[in-house]
Parts: structure tokens; C-alpha cells; sequence
């Protein structure tokens, strides 16, 4: 009698595999009202956002590559980008990996899912793997929808990389694509703590708002003057880390150790909350969450890879300060004029030249000299120099920088005006501001990139 019921129950375990588990906890998330109108939304509202801001006179141009809206459409889905990393993406992981447990204690039907499924881990591997898949689709409806309301609203053109060099169209759209697909472990590690705080929470809300709290405090951190090591072992940090792919030669370094860290953060999140789903009591109906213990194996964990990362960036490379240093400073802001000295010349119609020719440098002092030539703030002063062919005397132009913790900084033009003060150049995409009069440019904080 028992060798029956032992071979019936694993000819039912056979009967409810992993696959099917799956399609029947995916059926249940797209089937909630929420999801529906979340799905809707990632894939009709970026476009209608991006199509309708690109038309506008006014650009959110204290958004990275907002200011390029007007003159090409790869620029559309790189601001939905910034806005998606911000709070979009959180709030996402929120709302489905963040419920995805917690709905069935919320309900009372853990019982009758186990003895349909009769495996915790099938269960546990078909709502992560369901969860996942919803996210995935929210996440292209985002990419999808936003490239697309861009290229329609405005064209395909060539798009102005971060340090000013120009990106063919072709170029332009597989650098995008890449940089959503880069956003993905973040976002996995949200998901993770998601599924954690799902599992150790049960039907407390604060399982459900555990990923876009723990993404606020990382994007806080990341707003203050804190050292390289700390910034890069927050998943956080890969959320702004594609901007690196955007100039040449591309800062891959500070991207690649932002993707490794938001990896292991999601592996170690979801192996936390599979041992505590596979050591929860479902004999026990008040059973809700795994209580003070879970609170201590879910923090402590994390909190301990955090303070390894730190340590072993800070011994691995030289990241203990801020990163923004003077000479990378000037080495950035000179990039990017020379680049852009380059695109006014093309737009007012004057004779080529080339960065070699132009051989521009640039002097940047903070605070007037009278501080610590290092970190953020709206201090800096750079004074650019370059050379015309045939030209003796150099010309000289000023900027006033705005640089972020992050290292992106904000270049505003004090003159002379008819080099960068702001006037309309006419363009084949219509009239536009004048490149150099304000433009956005990245400081490395790992200087893992060539100086040449």
C-alpha cells in the first residue's frame, strides 16, 4: 500500500513538472489586473513620452542625453533609460517580484498549490522563473517602446556620445540596446530581494515595498560624496554605468564590476529566500513570513558581501577616494570640445579639421585653487585651448562645470559667445543650440581607459 501511494505520488510529481508549474504561475501573474495594466503601459506610454517631449521646445536637458532629443531618436530611449534605472525598474520589481509570495499567503492557498504541485522547490522555481519573465517583458516594452516613439518622432540620426564624439545611426542603436541589456542584473539583483522579502514577510506590505526601498537608499548613497569602493559595491551602480559605453574609448571597467556585484547579489537574494520557502512550516495556517530570523538571515548576508566588495575593490584598485581627480577632469572636458569643436565646424560650413590639428587642452581649477583640487561640485572652471591650422595665435574658451558624485558633469559656456554663448545653428534636422555652449561629459572614476 505505501510502494502505491509512493509510486502515485512521484507519478504525480511527474505529472506537474517545472515547465508546467511554470506556465501556471505565469497564467496567474498576467492574469491580475495590475500586471495587465503594467504590461500596457511599458509598451505604449515611453513611446507617447519620448514622441511628444522630442516635439517640445523645451528639452529636459538636466537629463543625460536629454538635450539631444531634438536631433536624434537613439536619444529618447537612453533618457527613458535614466528615468527606468531611477524608478521605474524598482517600482517593477516591486509590484511583481515583490508579491509574487506573498499573494498566496494573502490568499490561504498554500496548501492546495502544494498538494497540486507537491514540491516546494518546483514551486519556488516556477514563480522566480514566472516573476523573471514578467520583468523581462516590462523591461523590453520599456526599450522597444521608447527607441521606437524616438525614430519615429525625430529619425534615425547619428547621435552625440557622452565625450561629444558622433555615433552612426547603426552604431548608435546597437549601443543602446546594449546599455538596456546591461540594466538587466540590477535589476535581477532588485528581483532577488524581491523574492526575498516576499518569502520572509509573507503578507506584510513591507515585503512587497522591500526592492524600491532598499533602491531609494541605494540611490541616495550614490548622491553623496562617498568613495569609489562603496559606490561600485552597490548593485545601484550599474543602474548609471552604461553611460561608460557612450564615449571613446569606452569605460568598460566600472560597468563590468557593476554587472559582477548585481549578479551576485541576485544569486546570493534568491538562494537566501529558497532555503527559507524550503524551511517554512505550510502545516501551520497563521504561518506568515519566517519572522525575526529571516529579518537576520536576510540582512546579515547581504550587508557582509558589501563590506568584502568594498575591501576588495579598495585592494584591487585604486578607488578609496572619490575618483575625480584634476586631470581627469581636464582630460574629459578637452574630449568632448575637440569632438564638438568638430561638429560646429561642420554645421557652420568651415573647413574641416581634426583633433590632432585642434590639439586642445584644458585647465581646470576648483574652488579658484584655494581647495583640494578633487571630488564634486559646482566649483570647477576650465579654461580650454586649441589650435587652428595656419592660425598662430590659440584660442581660448571658458566653461563653469557642475560635476556630479557619479562623476557625469554638466559643462556651461562663459565665453567668449561666439565660440560657446548660445545661439541657433541651422542643421539637416532643423535649427539647434550651439553644441559647445553646454554639453554633458563623464569622468571615469576607475581610470581603466586609455589617456591617449
Amino acid at each position: 500500500m505505501t510502494a502505491a501511494v509512493a509510486e502515485g505520488e512521484v507519478a504525480g510529481a511527474r505529472r506537474v513538472s517545472v515547465p508546467r508549474s511554470y506556465r501556471f504561475e505565469l497564467v496567474k501573474l498576467v492574469s491580475q489586473w495590475r500586471i495587465r495594466l503594467l504590461v500596457l503601459a511599458c509598451w505604449i506610454a515611453p513611446a507617447l513620452f519620448v514622441a511628444g517631449v522630442s516635439q517640445q521646445s523645451t528639452l529636459p536637458s538636466d537629463t543625460l542625453f536629454g538635450r539631444w532629443m531634438h536631433a536624434t531618436g537613439w536619444a529618447g530611449p537612453l533618457v527613458m533609460l535614466g528615468f527606468a534605472g531611477t524608478w521605474a525598474l524598482p517600482l517593477l520589481t516591486s509590484v511583481v517580484a515583490g508579491d509574487v509570495f506573498a499573494s498566496e499567503d494573502r490568499l490561504g492557498t498554500w496548501r492546495h498549490l502544494l498538494v497540486a504541485v507537491r514540491s516546494p522547490r518546483r514551486i519556488f522555481a516556477a514563480k522566480a522563473l514566472a516573476s523573471l519573465t514578467v520583468l523581462l517583458l516590462l523591461v523590453a516594452g520599456l526599450a522597444c517602446s521608447s527607441a521606437a516613439g524616438g525614430v519615429v518622432a525625430v529619425g534615425n540620426q547619428p547621435l552625440v556620445g557622452l565625450d561629444g564624439h558622433l555615433l552612426a545611426p547603426a552604431h548608435a542603436a546597437g549601443k543602446v540596446l546594449l546599455a538596456w541589456v546591461c540594466v538587466l542584473a540590477p535589476m535581477l539583483a532588485l528581483a532577488a530581494v524581491g523574492l526575498l522579502g516576499s518569502v520572509a514577510l509573507g503578507r506584510s506590505p513591507m515585503g512587497l515595498l522591500l526592492p524600491g526601498l532598499l533602491a531609494l537608499a541605494m540611490q541616495l548613497a550614490q548622491m553623496l560624496p562617498l568613495p569609489v569602493a562603496v559606490r561600485l559595491a552597490l548593485p545601484s551602480y550599474a543602474f548609471t554605468a552604461w553611460n561608460g559605453l557612450f564615449t571613446s574609448p569606452v569605460q568598460l571597467g566600472p560597468l563590468l564590476i557593476g554587472i559582477v556585484v548585481s549578479l551576485v547579489w541576485a544569486v546570493l537574494a534568491t538562494a537566501l529566500a529558497y532555503v527559507l520557502f524550503l524551511r517554512r512550516d505550510f502545516t501551520h495556517l497563521a504561518h506568515d513570513g519566517s519572522g525575526r530570523r529571516a529579518l537576520t538571515v536576510g540582512l546579515l548576508p547581504p550587508a557582509g558581501l558589501t563590506a568584502l566588495t568594498v575591501a576588495a575593490l579598495a585592494v584591487a584598485t585604486p578607488s578609496t577616494g572619490s575618483g575625480i581627480e584634476q586631470d581627469k577632469v581636464q582630460r574629459s572636458v578637452a574630449t568632448a570640445f575637440a569632438h564638438l569643436y568638430r561638429l560646429q565646424t561642420r554645421q557652420l560650413h568651415r573647413p574641416a579639421v581634426t583633433e590632432a590639428q585642434l590639439r586642445t587642452t584644458a585647465a581646470c581649477t576648483k574652488s579658484d585653487g584655494q581647495a583640494v583640487q578633487e571630488g564634486a561640485g559646482n566649483d570647477w572652471r576650465c579654461v580650454v585651448t586649441w589650435h587652428l591650422p595656419g592660425i598662430a595665435v590659440a584660442g581660448t574658451a571658458i566653461y563653469q562645470l557642475d560635476v556630479g558624485p557619479d562623476g557625469r558633469f554638466v559643462a556651461d559656456g562663459d565665453g567668449p559667445k561666439e565660440v560657446n554663448g548660445y545661439f541657433l545653428l541651422r542643421t539637416s534636422t532643423g535649427d539647434s543650440p550651439n553644441p559647445l555652449w553646454q554639453f554633458d561629459g563623464n569622468v571615469e572614476l576607475l581610470d581603466t581607459t586609455s589617456k591617449g
